[in-house]
C-alpha cells in the first residue's frame, strides 16, 4: 500500500447492524479497511460481560446469545431521541437490554451501568477507528462518517458527539445514498439521474441524486429510520412464536435466550431465502416443560411465506419512494439508474418490486455493502489538502424544520427539501412589556402540528431591551450547514447587537 500522511481522512460507514470503513489511496483506488482477521464488517454491538469486559464487534456478537440483556444492539435507531417515544417503546418491546430514562435522554442499563446512546455510537466509532489505525500504521484522527438521509439535527448532533467522547474529528457528516452515489460516480464522467434504494439493517432511505461529473445534486430525499432489516427479521420471529405456542401452549417471548436464538436463526433463514426457496427452522432444546421434558423448535419456512409476510414492509419502503418521485417532480421514464444499498436490498420480492415499477432491472453497480463506506472515504479525500480530486454535494434537508407558533401549529421556516447549506430569517418581536428573554421551541417534521414532530431543542435568546410589548426589532436566523446540522441565533435590529444563545437539548 501507498504511504500516507497522518493527516488522511478515512470514510466510516456507521450502520445500524453493522460497520465498516474505507480509506482513499492517493492512486486513486479505495480500499475497505480489513481487521486482523481479514473481516472487513464490524458488527454495531457493545456488551459488557460477566466479568466487566467491555467487547465491541465481533466480541460481543459472539456472546450474544449467552447475554443477551447485556449486549447492546441496534442502538442507532436510539440516537438522539427522546425516552418518551414511540420509536423507544418500539425497540423496547423487541429489546433484551433495559432502556431507561437518563434525565431527559435513552439511557440503556448494561451490567448495572448507564450508557448514553452516543457513549455506545462512541465505543463503536472507536473500535472502527482501532482497526484503521492497525491497516494505516499511524493513528486514524480524521472521518468523515455517514448517516441515514432521513436524521434529524439532534442525530445528527449526537454522532459528533460520539466522535469527540473518543477524540475522533468527524470532519464531514454526510448522508449515505450520497456517499452511495459518490462510490457510483466518481471517476465515470457521468450525467445521469440516479435513484439511491437504500434498505440496509436498520434505517431505510430513497434519495434521487443528479449526477453531473463532480456534482452530485440530491434533487429530493425520503425514508424511514425504522424500516430496514431487523423489521423483516422481527416478522419471522413473531411467525415462529406464534407457531410454536400454536404446537406446545407455550410464549418463548419471555425467554430472552431462546429469544436470542430464534433471532439469529431468523436472520440467517431470511439470507437463505434470498437464494433458496424453502428452508428449515430448527433449533434442538430450544427449552423445557414444566415437568423436565425438552422441547425442540422444528419448522420449514418457505420464500413465498416470507414474501406475504413481509409485504407491509416492502409496501412502506415503495410509498416513501413514490413520495420523493412526487417530491422530485419526476416520472420513472426520469430516473436513469435505480442502484441498491445495504443487504435487505438483496431480497428478490424487492428488486422485482423496483424492477416494475421503473421498467427494468435495478442497477447492481455498487457493493451493496461497502458502497457507503467507499463514498464516504472519497469524500474524505476530497477534504485534504493535497488532494487532487474536488467534488461539490448539493444535499436537501429531509423533513422540514420550523418553531411552534399559536395553537401548536408548525411555522416552517426551512421546507422539507430545501437545499443546504440555507439560511432563513424571520422577525421577532417582544410579547409582553418588558421582556428581556425570547424563547422559541424548535421542531423538526413534516406534520402540520409542532408536537407531532421531533423537538429539537427549546432556544432562549437572552438580552433583550426592555420595551413596551411590540417595540423590540428582532432577527432570528434559523442556518443549516452543509452537514444538515441546524443553528440558530438572533439580533436587535435597531442597536445590532448579537445576544447569547442558550440551546437546551435531549441528547448532546
Amino acid at each position: 500500500m501507498e504511504r500516507l500522511r497522518p493527516d488522511v481522512i478515512i470514510g466510516i460507514d456507521l450502520g445500524t447492524t453493522n460497520s465498516c470503513a474505507a480509506v482513499a489511496l492517493p492512486d486513486g483506488q479505495v480500499r475497505i479497511i480489513p481487521q486482523r482477521n481479514g473481516d472487513a464488517i464490524v458488527p454495531s454491538i457493545f456488551a459488557i460481560d460477566d466479568k466487566g469486559n467491555e467487547l465491541v464487534g465481533h466480541e460481543a456478537k459472539r456472546q450474544w446469545q449467552l447475554n443477551p440483556r447485556n449486549t447492546l444492539y441496534a442502538t442507532k435507531r436510539l440516537i438522539g431521541r427522546s425516552p418518551r417515544d414511540e420509536v423507544v417503546d418500539s425497540v423496547q418491546r423487541s429489546a433484551a437490554f433495559r432502556i431507561e430514562d437518563g434525565g431527559g435522554e435513552v439511557a440503556l442499563a448494561c451490567q448495572g451501568r448507564r450508557f448514553r446512546v452516543h457513549e455506545v455510537s462512541a465505543r463503536i466509532l472507536a473500535k472502527i477507528r482501532d482497526v484503521a489505525s492497525d491497516f494505516l500504521g499511524f493513528r486514524a484522527g480524521r472521518a468523515v462518517v455517514t448517516v441515514p438521509a432521513y436524521f434529524n439535527d439532534r442525530q445528527r448532533q449526537a454522532v459528533k458527539a460520539a466522535g469527540r467522547l473518543i477524540g475522533l474529528e468527524v470532519v464531514r457528516i454526510i448522508n449515505e445514498p450520497t456517499a452511495a452515489a459518490l462510490a457510483y460516480g466518481v471517476g465515470k464522467s457521468l450525467r445521469e439521474r440516479v435513484l439511491i434504494f437504500d434498505l440496509g439493517g436498520g434505517t431505510f432511505d430513497v434519495s434521487i441524486i443528479e449526477i453531473r461529473d463532480r456534482v452530485f445534486e440530491v434533487k429530493a430525499t425520503g425514508g424511514d429510520i425504522f424500516l430496514g432489516g431487523l423489521d423483516f427479521d422481527e416478522v419471522l420471529v413473531q411467525r415462529v412464536l406464534q407457531a410454536f405456542q400454536a404446537e406446545h401452549g407455550l410464549d418463548l417471548s419471555q425467554d430472552p435466550v431462546a429469544m436470542q436464538r430464534i433471532r439469529d436463526l431468523a436472520e440467517r433463514t431470511k439470507i437463505d431465502l434470498s437464494s433458496r426457496t424453502e428452508v428449515p427452522f430448527s433449533i434442538p432444546f430450544i427449552t423445557m416443560t414444566d415437568d423436565g421434558r425438552p422441547l425442540s423448535l422444528d419448522l420449514r419456512l418457505s420464500r413465498r411465506e416470507l414474501e406475504e409476510l413481509t409485504a407491509p414492509l416492502v409496501r412502506r419502503a415503495l410509498l416513501r419512494v413514490e413520495r420523493v418521485m412526487e417530491d422530485a417532480g419526476l416520472a420513472p421514464g426520469d430516473i436513469d439508474e435505480v442502484m441498491l444499498v445495504g443487504g435487505q436490498t438483496r431480497m428478490p420480492v424487492i428488486q422485482r418490486a423496483l424492477a416494475e415499477r421503473f421498467g427494468r432491472p435495478p442497477s447492481k453497480g455498487v457493493h451493496p455493502d461497502e458502497a457507503v463506506a467507499v463514498g464516504a472515504a472519497l469524500y474524505g479525500w476530497s477534504l485534504q489538502e493535497d488532494s487532487d480530486l474536488r467534488l461539490q454535494l448539493l444535499d436537501v434537508i429531509p423533513m422540514a424544520i420550523g418553531l411552534e407558533a399559536a395553537g401548536g401549529r408548525m411555522r416552517v421556516v426551512l421546507p422539507r427539501n430545501a437545499p443546504i447549506p440555507n439560511a432563513k430569517a424571520l422577525p421577532a418581536t417582544n410579547s409582553v412589556d418588558g421582556q428581556q428573554a425570547l424563547s422559541v421551541r424548535i421542531f423538526q417534521g413534516d406534520d402540520p402540528l409542532a408536537e407531532r414532530n421531533d423537538l429539537l431543542g427549546e432556544f432562549t435568546f437572552d438580552g433583550v431591551r426592555p420595551c413596551p410589548a411590540g417595540q423590540v426589532r428582532l432577527r432570528m436566523l434559523f442556518e443549516v450547514n452543509v452537514e444538515g446540522i441546524l443553528t440558530v441565533s438572533a439580533s436587535d435590529r435597531d442597536t445590532g447587537r448579537q445576544m447569547r444563545t442558550t440551546v437546551r437539548v435531549t441528547e448532546s
